[in-house]
């Protein structure tokens, strides 16, 4: 499967210019491309109006996503405010071109940005599958718990939708690479540029990493970008069945 992630400078607070400019990019993907990955908020910024911006799951946000997939023929992936009777979730949202829909609510709320305090915390941790691959999705600060997402032989992809801030760019370099080796997966990274609205820098730094801590590909920091990459299902039985860590990992359930 192909995979391209936006790399993009977001509007702060701005649907229609970030809906128009990631449309924009969208539509210059490269051809063969099955997925396309979008930042965490990508369609305000990491905003904490959540009652300002929040959206019913089929709001415009959902339905713009439905437009683009089905138009390009590629699936279309990302985070936004949603609004479920009167709670605020931070949502990731995968829109395939046959209408196949599945989402996933961010389980670890970043509490020194005051996060928590507004929206309400995923309580499931969400596999579902496409074109091959098992996609395990989480959110920015997710990627600092590694029990949950630790890789149960479940799934072969892991997705991080993020807003991380430049400030702590290594720390999200690093974790990326940790993840994929210590669940044998592919892990693909998407994270914003610019400076948001509480002046926090973003410098990107989105990756696709294999399942040997190896970078597959990489954007240029502070720069817009489509990063696209090749990740192959064959390849990761092939180095699973090798090299089979999973088989020693340790029995272990989630307490929610």
């Amino acid at each position: 499967m192909i995979l391209t992630i936006i790399q993009a400078d977001l509007v702060w607070e701005n649907k229609t210019k970030n809906l128009e400019r990631l449309g924009r990019m969208i539509s210059s993907v490269p051809r063969r491309t099955g997925m396309v990955i979008l930042p965490e908020m990508f369609n305000t910024g990491f905003t904490m109006k959540a009652a300002s911006f929040g959206e019913a799951p089929d709001g415009l946000t959902f339905e713009w996503m439905k437009s683009v997939s089905g138009s390009l023929g590629i699936a279309v992936c990302g985070s936004y405010i949603i609004k479920r009777k009167h709670q605020f979730f931070n949502t990731f949202v995968f829109v395939s071109p046959d209408g196949e829909i599945h989402s996933y609510d961010k389980r670890h709320l970043f509490s020194p940005g005051t996060e928590n305090k507004i929206f309400t915390r995923g309580r499931d941790r969400v596999v579902f599958s496409y074109m091959g691959f098992r996609i395990c999705p989480n959110i920015c600060y997710d990627l600092r718990f590694p029990v949950w997402s630790r890789n149960l032989n479940d799934y072969d992809l892991l997705v991080n939708c993020a807003n991380w801030p430049e400030s702590r760019r290594d720390v999200w370099s690093t974790l990326l690479k940790a993840r994929a080796i210590e669940n044998q997966c592919y892990v693909a990274g998407a994270n914003r540029i610019g400076t948001d609205g509480e002046g926090i820098s973003y410098a990107g730094d989105s990756t696709v990493t294999g399942p040997k801590g190896e970078i597959i590909a990489s954007c240029e920091p502070a720069a817009e970008a489509l990063l696209t990459a090749e990740i192959s299902k064959p390849e990761l039985d092939r180095f699973r069945e090798k090299f089979p860590v999973w088989r020693d990992s340790d029995e272990f359930r989630l307490v929610i």
